[in-house]
This record gives C-alpha cells, structure tokens and sequence, in this order.
C-alpha cells in the first residue's frame, strides 16, 4: 500500500460523510472546506486564490467523487511528502468528519472508548482492501484480533464463532464495513474474556505497532553526548529512525536516531557499571544504550538490524508486506478453493457423464441385443427372399435365353424381310424411272394424237366445205347448163373441184392412217403404264409377316392419281368422241378402231406375258 492509497481511504471517509443526501456529490463550498483542511494537516503549501477559482459558485452544482479526484490528485496527493506531516492528526480530521454522521456509539456497554474508536478505524483502514466501499474480509477480522489479545498477553480462543458469524449473516458475504466492525467491537462479542482498560491498552500496542508502524518501545538508558552521563528514557523504533522521549507519554521529546543503509548495531562489553550494552553507529555520531537485560537487549539489536535491512533494501514496513502476503495467500486459497470447487463440479459432471454413459451403454447394449435379434429375424426373411429371389431370377434367366433365342429367329425374318424390302426399292426405282419415261411417251403420244385429230378435223372441215361448194357448184352448173355462155367455164370449175375432192380424199385417207398409227402409239404407252401401274403397286404394298405376297390389286392407278383406262375403255371413249365429232364416219372409225385394238391388245398381252415370265425391263 503506497502513501497516496492510504491517505485517499481515510479522504473517502471524509467525502462521504460529506454527502448528505447520498447522491454521490457533494457541494463546492464544503469540498473547499475539506481542501483547506486537507492542505493544513498535510502540510502543503497552497495558494487560496487558486482554491477559490476551483471551487468557484457556478451553475455546475455538486461535485462527484470522480470530478473531485483530479483536483486531489493534482494539488493534494501529488505533492504530499512522506514524513512532512503527522499522519495520526490527519486521520483524526477524517475521523471527526465521518464519526459526526455514522458512529453513534451505544451509552449501556461503552467497551470500546471513542478514542479506541478511532483507532480501530485506522486499524480497519489499514486492513481494507483497496476496493470502494472499503470493507475487511474475515480473515484479516481475526488477524486483527488475534493481535490484540496478543497485546494484552491473552490467547483468542474464538476463531470457530467468528466463523460462524460471518456465516450466519448472509448479508455480510465473507467481509465487514467498519460501522459493522466498531458495532461488533462494542457488543464485546468475540472479547468477553477481556476488561475494558486491557482492551484499550491492547488497541494502542497494536495501533501503533500497525499504523504508526512503531517496530518496537520501552525504556533503556541512554549516554548523553555531551555531559557523557546516563538517563533513563523511553524509545519508540520506526523503520526510518528512532525517537526518545522523557517517558511513555510522548508529550516531551528529547531527540531522534536516523537509520540507513550505513547505520550498524554492535554489542559492547559492559563498563561504568552499566551492563547489557549495544550501540548504533550512523554517518554523524554512534549512540551507548543499556537495556534492562541480555534478551531485552537481543530483540533491541535484532529489531533495529531489521529496520536497517529495510532502509538497505528500500522495502516497505513489514506489516504491510505481511499483508500483501496475508492478501496474496488468500487470493491463492481463493484460487485453490475456486479450483478445487471448479475440479468438484468437474468430478461431479465426470460422474454424471460415467453415470450417462454407463445408462447410455446400457441402453445401447439393450438396443444391441433387440438389433441383433431383429437383425437375426431380417437375416432369415432376407435369406428366404434371396433364395425366392434367386428362383425368379433363374425363371426369368431362361425366359430371357427362350426369348433371345425367338428375338434372334425374329431378327432373322426382318432381316430377310428387310432385304425383300431393299430388293423392292431397288426395283422401285427402277419402276420409277420407267414409270418416268412410259409417262413422257404417253404424254407425246397424246400430243402427237391430238395433232393428227385437229389436222383430220381440219381437212373434213376443208372437205365439208369443198363438198358444199362442189353440191353449189352443181346447182350453178345447172344453171350454166342453161346459160350457153359459161358453160365453158363451169366445166372447167367443176373439173378443178373434182381435182380438188380427189385430193382431199387422199389427204384423208394418209391422215386417218396417221390417226391410227397415233392411236396404236397412245395404246402402247397407256399398256406400257399400266403395266408400270401394276408393279408399283404389288411394290408399294409393305410386306406383312405372315401373309401372302402373291395377292394382287384390282385397281389400277393411273400417273394421274386415278384409275387407268383399260384398252376397251379408252378405245369405247373414243369411238364415242369421235362418233359425236362427225356421225357419217363414226361407224367406220369404230369398226377399224375394235379391229385394230384387238389386234394390238393381243400382241401387247403376249408380251407382258414374255415380260413377267422372264423378269426383263420392259423398252
């Protein structure tokens, strides 16, 4: 604990007994108040004006306590100096500030004297941890009262109902404000066994030994420097120095020792009739003391080569590091309780998951034995599904090889049906392209016919009117016959009309057998088409399996979509059209025509005969 944190555990006293109303602010006029006081007992020098412009009237309000703490630091704390200043009136301003408004102590028991109140304050301010709100834990409660008794030479046998107090006030947690602990004090609960007077006597020891860090007192004689004589005094040992005093009092002081790191304690043989000397040795003088016996003398020397050590070493007091020490071992109990309590839980949950884990097992093992009987009943029915499965399969195996074996015979007939079919597109084509030429003679004796037709219309048209002349020509020449005058030239008229029906009628004559060569042409070709008809038609017809290819169709179509004109049919056509073209020659033309396409339809039928027999290519 470094000055500046002891001094601001006493100042946060002061602060909150400030705080009347609990808000955690406190006025400006009354923080100038504690400044000053503050600046007084600690003997640092201020300036007023600057104070006042600090702590000036203003809007602002109330200060908080972290408002107040740069103001403390800057101008108070950062400039206090160890050793300027005394450090008990200090704690005595601190005290008489917050006891005026918490410590109200009861008139029936009055153990513990308001002087002894404010010792024990210190006491309590020197054992709190450096935490707000100060508080003392337990352990240190009984520290602390372990030392007293102590102090009065008694043992403290109350540690259990200590324990036990703190435990059976929930509300305390372990830790005690000092209003609780000056509270438990007065009630004398845990000091029955000691007077008030021993209590008080042992309150100062301890003060002393722990606040005012006073290592050790008593009486030893001392040798004057000057007059060399020897005086009986009282010494009280701090870590930095040593004062005297006239006696216990401390009211009248008659001089100090200065230890550091140079100073030496030496044991000196006895002489002038004193006995039981040492001396220190400093940097200035050295210093003859006598003690009031060789062990009184022992724990003088040892108690002083400490302080030295200390001074040597630049350590703190020792009580203060026994309380860091007391502080570090409790946060390591607290360590080992936390992991002792953290390695509980985890042994605990370790077991609840063993427990876990061996039901779990259990479980999986009851599950186990059900799985591997199912498993056992599934393996059977399995079995036996394999077993039918394996028949089936075998069943179908040898349909499968049965139908292979058809699929195969079957592939074989569409294989052969499929070049049936090849062979007929072969022939197809070949049907197509004379099917192709039978059309383009067909058509060329159509046109060829109906030329010679239009030419023989042209002439009986010619001759018609060469007969109409011819018959007017006789009217006329009967006439002339009468006109003696032209007979001459009637004759010759007529003469050239008969030349002329001459030669009409052998023009007819080559022109009807013109005719009937371009009617024999046109039958050729209408044969020559149907005959193309017929085998495209037994090639168009698909092949079936199973079904004979030897039927034939009766109906015959012709290159125009149509059915074909037989021979008689076509011959009946014409005959017809020609009989309505010209009714004088229409018997005739029938007549030859029959004979004629009989003729033909013969020598045509024979030929398709000769042609189907040996397969040729019709030319």
């Amino acid at each position: 604990m470094d000055l500046k944190n002891e001094l601001l555990k006493s100042i946060w006293y002061a602060f909150t007994a400030l705080d009347l109303e609990k808000s955690g602010k406190v006025s400006k006029s009354q923080l100038k108040v504690l400044s000053h006081n503050l600046y007084t007992v600690l003997n640092i020098p201020h300036d007023p004006s600057a104070l006042e412009d600090h702590f000036r009237d203003d809007n602002d309000g109330p200060v908080s306590s972290h408002g107040y703490m740069p103001y403390l630091n800057k101008y108070i704390l950062d400039k206090v100096q160890d050793g300027n200043f005394a450090k008990e009136m200090f704690n005595e301003l601190c005290w008489t500030l917050t006891a005026k408004k918490n410590y109200k102590p009861s008139s029936e028991q009055g153990l513990v004297s308001e002087r002894d109140a404010f010792k024990l304050w210190c006491l309590f301010n020197f054992l709190s941890e450096d935490k707000y709100p100060l508080v003392v834990v337990q352990e240190e409660v009984g520290y602390l009262l372990r030392k007293l008794f102590m102090a009065m030479g008694q043992e403290w046998l109350h540690e259990e109902e200590l324990t036990d107090y703190f435990t059976q006030n929930a509300s305390l947690a372990g830790a005690v404000t000092v209003w609780q602990f000056l509270q438990m004090m007065q009630s004398g609960r845990f000091t029955k066994s000691a007077s008030k007077e021993s209590l008080a006597l042992g309150i100062q020891s301890v003060y002393e030994e722990l606040v005012l860090d006073v290592m050790q007192k008593g009486y030893m004689w001392k040798k004057g420097h000057v007059r060399r004589n020897w005086n009986e005094r009282w010494f009280v040992l701090k870590t930095s120095h040593i004062h005297y005093y006239v006696n216990e009092d401390l009211k009248e002081k008659k001089g100090e020792i200065q230890l550091d790191m140079d100073s030496k304690v030496e044991v000196l043989p006895d002489k002038e009739g004193k006995r039981c000397l040492f001396c220190i040795k400093t940097a200035n003088r050295t210093f003859e003391l006598s003690a009031s016996d060789t062990k009184r003398r022992q724990e003088w020397i040892d108690i002083i080569s400490s302080a030295i050590w200390i001074q040597t070493e630049n350590r703190r007091s020792l009580h203060k590091e026994q309380k860091e020490r007391r502080w570090e071992q409790r946060q390591q109990c607290a360590r080992r309780k936390l992991e002792k309590k953290m390695e509980e839980e985890r042994l605990a949950e370790l077991q609840q998951e063993k427990e876990k884990q061996l039901v779990e097992i259990e479980y999986l093992r009851q599950a186990q034995e059900e799985a591997q009987i199912l498993w056992r009943t599934k393996e059977c029915h399995w079995m036996k599904q394999q077993e039918e499965m394996q028949h089936k399969l075998q069943r179908e195996l040898q349909k499968a090889h049965k139908d292979k074996f058809q699929m195969k015979l079957v592939m074989e007939q569409k294989e052969l049906e499929a070049g049936v079919q090849r062979h007929r597109i072969q022939e197809l084509e070949t049907m197509q392209l004379g099917l192709e030429q039978a059309l383009k003679a067909e058509i060329q004796a159509h046109t060829d016919e109906q030329t010679v037709r239009s030419a023989h219309a042209r002439l009986l048209q010619e001759e018609e009117e060469k007969l109409k002349e011819l018959m007017k020509l006789r009217y006329d020449q009967q006439d002339l016959i009468q006109r003696t005058q032209h007979q001459q030239h009637i004759t010759n008229k007529a003469e050239a009309l008969q030349q002329a029906m001459e030669g009409l009628r052998e023009t007819r004559h080559l022109n009807k057998q013109d005719l009937l060569v371009a009617e024999r042409r046109r039958k050729r070709a209408s044969l020559y088409v149907k005959h193309w008809n017929v085998q495209l038609n037994r090639l168009m017809k698909p092949v079936v399996p199973g079904v004979a290819q030897n039927q034939h169709s009766s109906d015959i179509l012709s290159h125009r979509g149509g059915g074909a004109f037989t021979s008689e049919e076509f011959s009946f056509k014409k005959n017809n059209q020609d009989r309505n073209d010209d009714p004088k020659t229409s018997m005739q033309l029938s007549v030859e025509t029959l004979e004629s396409d009989s003729e033909d339809y013969e020598n045509i039928e024979e030929y398709m005969k000769n042609v189907s027999l040996i397969g040729a290519k019709p030319p």
